[in-house]
């Protein structure tokens, strides 16, 4: 029933994945996203590798510059 957030270690890999998807489906690049969060392009590609441990409010602006609510982007079908 309904999508499934993902705990621990997994989480990271759900948002990175979720988080360039959803870029990509934009027809963003990582740099232009970036632009968009306010935030550099090279920490916009950390996050899409799962490299780092994002703030929720890092979280909530990365769904807002994404137009999606940010619990989609802690679902793993996401």
């Amino acid at each position: 029933m309904g999508s499934k957030v993902i705990k621990n270690r997994g989480l990271q890999a759900t948002i990175a994945a979720n988080v360039k998807t959803r870029r990509l489906r934009l027809g963003l690049s990582q740099e232009e996203f970036a632009e968009i969060c306010g935030y550099h392009r090279t920490y916009i590609g950390s996050i899409e590798r799962a490299e780092r441990n994002i703030t929720i409010s890092t979280l909530e602006a990365l769904a807002a510059a994404l137009k999606v609510d940010a619990l989609e982007l802690l679902r793993q079908d996401g």
